[in-house]
């Protein structure tokens, strides 16, 4: 089944009806849009719980429920006693990326179907991140490299996501890095061989050099190539293997 799938599931649609304000999901949604119209200030309070109330016309029951709404998404919690009320909090984007996952899992998209997708998202990433590469970023990624080669020379295999976040981050777009993080949980690195270990660094260097050097066009030649021969590994590596566990 393909990543959109063809499964209807409730309320899916056009015709979803909008949730009325008095209920506890449409509360929430309207104090998640305010949150969000007020630029998502961390730690401050939208307002005590009778002032909510009162100003949102809706009963005290409704509202709690809006509450554990927000605080299960992390959006905003409780805080009570004496100057308390709807305090705004961090958003869980761990939470997110396993919740977006397992909706592609649930979707059957199928290890090519992830691995086509990160190929179009990471060249566009090390193009933009190449075009607008500053010394602190530079800095950044040399020392990524060095992280995962003294991880390697313990002799432990280096994972081969940290670089492709990383790269991500410094374009300057965080849509593009949270996107990626949710590719990249689906393609957990499998066990491999100290030669395999070897080649990924090198791919990696050979990516970050021409990034640095600002080379649009080799860095998503390098990129195109280092995914190509992930795709294989990866295509090899789960017809020997069970299938993939539920993203953790």
């Amino acid at each position: 089944m393909s990543v959109s799938g063809s499964r209807r599931r409730p309320g899916d649609g056009p015709d979803r009806a909008p949730l009325p304000e008095k209920t506890a999901e449409g509360l929430a949604r309207k104090l998640e849009e305010r949150i969000a119209a007020m630029g998502w200030p961390v730690g401050e309070t939208v307002g005590s719980e009778p002032e909510l109330v009162a100003e949102y016309g809706t009963s005290r029951a409704a509202f709690r429920e809006a509450v554990r709404i927000l605080e299960h998404h992390a959006i905003a919690r409780m805080r009570r006693g004496p100057g308390g009320g709807l305090v705004v909090t961090e958003p869980d984007t761990s939470s997110v990326v396993r919740a977006t996952a397992l909706h592609l899992q649930y979707d059957e998209a199928s290890l090519s179907q992830v691995f086509e997708a990160r190929s179009i998202l990471e060249l566009k990433t090390v193009e933009l991140a190449a075009d607008r590469i500053d010394e602190k970023g530079i800095r950044r990624l040399r020392d990524a490299l060095r992280r995962e080669e003294e991880v390697q020379h313990t002799g432990v295999q280096p994972g081969t996501h940290e670089i492709h976040l990383l790269i991500a981050e410094l374009t300057g777009n965080p849509s593009l890095r949270l996107f990626l993080e949710v590719l990249t949980k689906l393609t957990v690195p499998p066990p491999h061989a100290d030669e395999r270990s070897r080649a990924i660094r090198t791919e990696h260097e050979a990516i970050v050099e021409a990034i640095v050097s600002g080379d649009t066009l080799l860095a998503r030649q390098h990129m195109l190539a280092h995914l190509t021969s992930m795709t294989a590994y990866f295509t090899e590596s789960r017809t020997a293997q069970p299938a993939p566990t539920t993203p953790a």
